[in-house]
């Protein structure tokens, strides 16, 4: 049977999955690789990392195969945003990436304002200067490394640069050119009007294809180091949530995701180009041809409990410690917290926020900072939900992927605190899913996504809220919406003692 690959290049690690016809995932591999954090509020990776795991990865997979290789008929990748890959004018890396996670161009983002006015890059860019986005990385760049930023020829997105190495061809796509602050959602290309505005060469922005579009071919070396046929053809792929939004089916009006990985996401379809949400949330193009998308992010969705079991409960797993949480009751014994760990996007744009634990004494178990962590992160969430329904949007049914999908008390925890149904689908894939699916759908198997996704996507449970939890929440999530207002000025006086 014909088989795809789908490459999710993370935060933390590459995903490589292979996909049968059927939607089945038939093997999958998964390498990490290291952050690089320097400074407080700095994240960065080394290109080649994401280059070494994914050629090792492949090369696992080839050799788990059960049948010939000439099967895999196709390569497509789902990969992180925002990051900055500079390469010279023979395409070598010029410094590390610096990823979305990292905040250090405040600085940049009021240069942009100034440059550009902050209602002129709305009505372009749809979104506002925020220190995560690609541009404020550019100019970053441009004012502290300039010997580096005069060798620059090109920038690159991760999954881009990947895919680059393994096809030599240099391309971009809409959904991941949306993250950057340079592109023109409405009209679908890069903004010279932008560029211009604050000093950025046109010349620097790659080519934009479309996301299910065929953009080449392996390379020799490439294929030889993996053992994948060089005949595979290689499709653009998408940026991260916008395949997440497709291997969960967010393919039409009315569809909600939320995902809970390192960062969260709240995400809702759009068919329009012209929304206008003020910038409260997120607005980038799909993953699917003239298709977009509004989305709030959690920064620190899946991170915050990733850094409490690192922190309080290292040698547990993760199924473990959310055990605890079911002998806690709603509301954590009075306990919450905000998981602004590496400052906040949404509803906050604010990169000198942290996190807080707001209530404790001395009664408090470990299990109840753990309870607390878990609705902290989808309080957050829920913030996204409600601006969006502000804005007249129905949520009445959301698809949850992610780490907050593996877990049926936190599953049933997003149901009272979204009032919503949420559905937990068969195979929780996610961003891997849908990189599987555009090669799918590029190589002629469906004659949609849509298609793709009813042949690949099942729904396996439902979680509705419970009328009693869902006003319990509704009181705490009144309370946690408070903390941001009262401990903002604090983060700001604490900024100088941060290492």
């Amino acid at each position: 049977m014909k088989s795809v690959i789908g490459i999710d290049l993370g935060t933390s690690a590459v995903k490589i999955l292979l996909v049968n016809q059927n939607g089945e995932v038939c093997h999958e591999v998964s390498r990490s690789y290291p952050l690089i954090q320097e400074r407080s509020g700095y994240s960065e990776q080394n290109p080649q990392e994401w280059v070494e795991k994914t050629t090792e990865g492949i090369a696992e997979l080839v050799q788990h195969l059960k049948g010939n290789t000439s099967d895999i008929e196709g390569i497509s990748f789902s990969g992180q945003m925002h990051g900055l890959v500079l390469l010279d004018g023979g395409y070598r890396v010029l410094r590390n990436a610096i990823l979305w996670n990292d905040t250090r161009t405040t600085e940049q983002c009021r240069q942009i304002y100034e440059q550009v006015g902050k209602d002129r890059l709305l009505a372009i860019a749809k979104n506002p200067a925020l220190e995560g986005f690609t541009l404020p990385k550019l100019l970053w760049v441009k004012q502290y490394e300039p010997e580096v930023f005069q060798k620059a020829h090109l920038f690159m997105l991760p999954k881009d640069y990947l895919r680059f190495v393994m096809t030599g061809k240099v391309h971009s796509e809409y959904s991941d050119g949306a993250g950057t602050l340079l592109l023109n959602i409405g009209e679908k290309k890069w903004s010279t009007e932008i560029c211009e505005l604050v000093g950025i060469h046109p010349d620097l922005c790659p080519p934009l294809v479309e996301s299910h579009q065929l953009v080449g071919t392996i390379t020799p070396d490439f294929a030889k180091k993996t053992g994948l046929p060089e005949s595979v053809k290689v499709f653009a792929g998408g940026a991260d949530n916008a395949c997440g939004a497709i291997g969960a089916g967010i393919l039409s009006e009315g569809k909600t995701l939320a995902s809970i990985g390192t960062s969260g996401v709240v995400l809702s379809y759009e068919e329009r180009n012209d929304q206008d949400f003020k910038g409260k949330v997120h607005y980038f193009n799909h993953g699917k041809e003239n298709a977009f998308y509004t989305m709030g992010v959690t920064l620190a969705a899946g991170y915050s409990l990733s850094w409490f079991k690192d922190t309080f409960a290292k040698n547990e797993t993760f199924e473990q410690l959310l055990q605890e949480m079911d002998h806690v009751p709603i509301g954590a014994n009075g306990l919450i917290f905000t998981p602004y760990l590496v400052g906040e996007r949404t509803p906050h744009a604010d990169s000198a926020i942290r996190g807080s634990f707001i209530g404790m004494d001395a009664s408090h178990k470990r299990r109840d900072f753990v309870r607390a962590v878990v609705e902290g992160i989808t309080f957050s969430l829920n913030e996204s939900i409600e601006i969006l329904r502000k804005n007249g949007k129905t949520i009445d049914t959301i698809v949850s992927i992610g780490g907050g999908a593996k877990n049926d008390t936190w599953l049933q925890l997003q149901a009272d605190i979204f009032n919503a149904e949420i559905v937990r689908l068969s195979s929780e894939q996610g961003p891997g899913m849908g990189a599987a699916m555009l090669a799918a759908f590029g190589c002629g198997w469906f004659s949609s996504l849509k298609e793709c996704a009813e042949n690949f996507i099942h729904p396996v449970k439902t979680y509705k809220p419970h009328n009693d939890h869902a006003r319990k929440y509704k009181k705490l999530f009144h309370i946690y919406k408070q903390v941001y207002g009262q401990t903002k000025g604090l983060g700001q006086q604490l900024q100088e003692f941060r290492k």
